[in-house]
């Protein structure tokens, strides 16, 4: 069984080495075939294996944005396009989506089989903390087929489902799944952030940045992302990073390794 993947890149703030390196490590972590689709309005420097999706203007967008302006949030909600019915319409099963600032590090198939017929996410960190139930949208697990509802209840009435949201497509996302009894969290060992999970202040001033033992995707939410990471970072007080070894060798040398340096 083919599994299904799905990225979206819009703007400049990733390039294409970024898709590119995300494709190497799904299809190095998974035991199964990958179809990997990348939803884009700049195709250039993908992976001749990258199926490419256009990225759509949304007949909602208007009302969306104005919503968005107001919640503070401008361009936010574009991975809803995503969740369009019959946006692939020979795409069998379900979909394991993924933001771009991640790093692939371990087995996927218990997250891409975890209880099947729900959107799975991660717990929220920081929402977590809060005492709310919001999923982390950096990695996601939908069925097409199933969950149709994430896309048709934004397009009926755009501006109150965002205003609801306050502006979160991780919000929205979780939330919605969550009324109809259809969400799970994914196990929080398996997808761990870097900055609260790998390198937390105060111990960065001390030690290199640590990989969890079970830890399966790293999500570099925030700053630092994974290049600036790599070779340390100092951006801010409490955000330091030494120099990551880790992160170079799964996020660049193993890809390189599958790749070729001209894609990775």
């Amino acid at each position: 069984m083919t599994v299904n993947i799905m990225c979206i890149k819009w703007g400049t703030l990733f390039g294409p080495e970024y898709v590119n390196r995300l494709y190497s490590g799904v299809r190095r972590h998974l035991s199964r075939p990958v179809r990997f689709l990348c939803m884009t309005e700049d195709a250039a420097g993908l992976h001749p294996d990258i199926e490419v999706l256009p990225l759509p203007v949304e007949p909602f967008a208007g009302p969306m944005g104005e919503a968005l302006k107001v919640a503070n949030r401008q361009g936010a909600m574009r991975k809803t396009s995503l969740f369009r019915p019959g946006l692939v319409p020979d795409l069998e099963g379900p979909v394991l989506g993924f933001d771009l600032d991640v790093v692939i590090t371990g087995g996927l198939d218990e997250i891409h089989d975890l209880a099947p017929g729900t959107v799975a996410m991660r717990h929220d960190w920081t929402e977590k903390r809060k005492g709310r139930p919001t999923g982390h949208g950096s990695v996601f697990r939908f069925d097409p087929a199933r969950h149709g509802f994430l896309y048709d209840d934004l397009a009926a009435n755009p501006y109150a489902e965002v205003e609801e949201a306050r502006g979160s497509e991780q919000r929205y996302t979780s939330h919605k799944a969550m009324d109809r009894g259809v969400f799970t969290y994914i196990p929080e060992p398996w997808v761990v952030s870097f900055k609260y999970d790998c390198n937390p202040f105060p111990l960065n001033y001390l030690r290199p940045p640590q990989l969890p033992e079970d830890a399966r995707v790293v999500c570099f939410h925030g700053h630092p992302k994974m290049d600036e990471a790599i070779e340390g970072y100092s951006g801010s007080v409490i955000r330091r990073s030494k120099p990551c070894g880790w992160l170079r060798d799964h996020w660049i040398d193993r890809a390189r390794a599958d790749l070729g340096a001209d894609w990775a």
